[in-house]
């Protein structure tokens, strides 16, 4: 009689090429899948068996859109936490640690995902900045020399999102274009991912046409129609969640050409709602079909990161698994996970606890500032005029895009008579020791109305952003940042109100999974007091800095016309 490691036996099988459950027992030997027994008939030996009576066996769930920085928790930290909601394989593009910390930041990331109880793969950031040093200061930078050598590194399968999408498309001679032009030479089945908001006709074409053919971010029906009728691969993420396009790709039966992602998972949404498990739920709960969903969440992101020995449960293929009961199949909450034939997660169980990855000295000392005045945070004006037109950001909840809104304000002395103007006062203070720049400027719409609110998780570049109805807030909340080198807190009346400190490159932390879950969600919780209207405070208030996400944004170089890439006057000028 043969031998095998496991057999999962009586279980409910899910066929990813028939997208049908099948009654199975399941025999695993070593890593992979040895054989699916429709017929159980029973005649292989097993040195341990499971009975899976009740349950239904899926693949193990793959995002292979997303951003392990985006959690605030070192990688080996998030594995764990992605295994328990049945997630086995991630790919995270680690734009976030290399824009302050360069390629030493995306070694150190590949580095401290070795001891993770899941596969952790990833896309080499291509956009380091996100545009270029006009319009932002950033730590690190990524060339093409970079690019390059990053994509011999051990665990790269892609190159990661390409954020600027304006300046591809108007020809603009950049790293990233001679990176293309050099993969298309070389190694054209590269997989590109991309980022192209509202791009249509002519444009899109552009972007595709240099090989980036991939595509997460938020879109109208009309644009989505734009993408899957020109051969792109569209990611579809929380915010993509939407009535219309889940009926246009189920109408359509476009499943093959699309998958689930997270891109960005909070510590707090990660601990009460989930990680991939979460998108693919609620992609259910509005009507998109059980089996193509987990066909979305586990085979189509494997092709499409080429990763073709998982995705599904078959012969030869990695014994990559989730266990469900048939009473909570809908809310995809595994009973117990399984990566290369091994338990990595059995609910009720306690969890291995990880050794803590120690990074470099180096990276725990990244707020290069001094001590901060009030004087430092306000912006002087050069105007005979006693009143003037003022470019303000416009946050609507709902969405992280913002607009530009026009306000009046009476100028005395050379400062803004802000305070009266519905608008909160903002800054952003370069902090990797670079030039010493300090962007001003003013926001309104669902945003803080009250306090004072500071960051160093300041997408992409991570400089330091405060945000105040009145400047002694503002200073006391830039302060406590850099004394804890690096964070978000909160302030009210002079006291700190919250805080999670982030210590590494001001964007990670080493705590807990649960305690940095706890922090932050207090924090969204003084935010929301504090005035902030938003379906996500905490990401609303981390992307008012983002230069490549529509409209009006705000960096270290000042106010940025994200359509024209130019950075713009605070004041309107007459």
């Amino acid at each position: 009689m043969e031998n095998v490691d496991l057999l999962v036996k009586n279980t409910k099988l899910y066929n990813s090429y028939l997208k049908v459950f099948t009654p199975a027992d399941v025999y695993i030997l070593g890593e992979r899948i040895y054989f699916v027994d429709t017929a159980q008939e029973g005649n292989i030996n097993a040195k341990k068996v499971i009975d899976g009576s009740g349950y239904y066996m899926l693949p193990g769930f793959i995002d292979i859109h997303m951003h392990i920085e985006s959690s605030m928790m070192t990688p080996a930290s998030f594995g764990e936490r992605a295994a328990s909601c049945g997630v086995t394989t991630l790919v995270s593009e680690p734009h976030e640690i290399a824009n302050v910390m360069g390629v030493q930041g995306i070694h150190e990331m590949i580095n401290g995902a070795k001891d993770s109880p899941i596969d952790i793969y990833y896309g080499i950031p291509s956009s380091v900045p996100s545009t270029n040093e006009d319009l932002e200061t950033t730590g690190g930078i990524i060339g093409f020399d970079e690019m390059k050598h990053l994509m011999q590194e051990d665990g790269v399968v892609c190159v990661g999102e390409v954020m600027n999408y304006r300046q591809i498309v108007k020809g603009t001679e950049m790293e990233i274009t001679k990176f293309l032009r050099y993969l298309r030479e070389e190694d054209p089945q590269t997989v590109i991912e991309g980022h192209c908001p509202s791009l249509v006709g002519l444009d899109l074409a552009k972007f595709l046409y240099q090989g980036i053919d991939g595509d997460h971010t938020e879109h109208s029906l009309k644009e989505i129609r734009q993408r899957f009728a020109n051969g792109m691969f569209v990611e579809i993420q929380e915010k993509m969640l939407k009535p219309e396009i889940l009926e246009y790709i189920t109408e359509n039966q476009l499943y093959e050409h699309c998958c689930f992602v997270t891109d960005d998972t909070m510590a707090d949404a990660l601990l009460e709602k989930g990680q991939l498990n979460y998108i693919v739920r609620k992609a259910v709960e509005m009507g998109f079909p059980l089996t193509q969903a987990i066909y979305c969440a586990s085979y189509t992101p494997a092709r499409r990161m080429n990763l073709r020995d998982r995705g599904t449960l078959a012969p030869g293929r990695k014994a990559d698994f989730q266990l469900v009961k048939e009473t909570e199949l809908h809310r995809f909450e595994p009973k117990a996970v399984f990566k290369d034939g091994k338990e990595i997660f059995w609910k009720g169980k306690a969890r291995h606890t990880l050794n803590a990855y120690h990074f470099p000295e180096e990276f725990y000392h990244s707020v290069h500032l001094d001590q901060i005045e009030a004087t430092d945070l306000e912006p002087m004006v050069s105007t005979d005029q006693k009143q003037v037109q003022v470019r303000v950001i416009e946050v609507t909840d709902g969405r992280t895009q913002t607009r530009e809104k026009l306000v009046a304000m009476d100028v005395e002395n050379g400062r803004l008579k802000w305070q009266d103007s519905g608008c909160m006062l903002a800054a952003v203070l370069e902090r990797h020791g670079k030039n010493g720049n300090i962007g001003y400027g003013f926001v309104t719409g669902d945003c803080l109305k009250q306090g004072a609110a500071a960051t160093t998780y300041y997408h992409d570049h991570h400089n330091l952003m405060v945000i105040g109805s009145n400047v002694d807030d503002m200073v006391t909340a830039t302060r406590r940042l850099i004394e804890l080198q690096g964070g978000i807190c909160t302030v009210e009346h002079g006291h700190i109100v919250a805080e999670l400190p982030l210590p590494v490159c001001g964007i990670l932390s080493e705590l807990p999974a649960d305690d940095i879950a706890r922090m932050l969600g207090g924090v969204k919780e003084s935010l929301e007091t504090l005035g902030y209207r938003h379906y996500n405070p905490i990401m609303s208030l981390c992307t008012l800095g983002l230069p490549v996400s529509p409209a009006l944004k705000l960096t270290d170089c000042g106010l940025v016309d994200v359509e024209k890439g130019t950075v713009v006057p605070l004041v309107v000028e007459a």
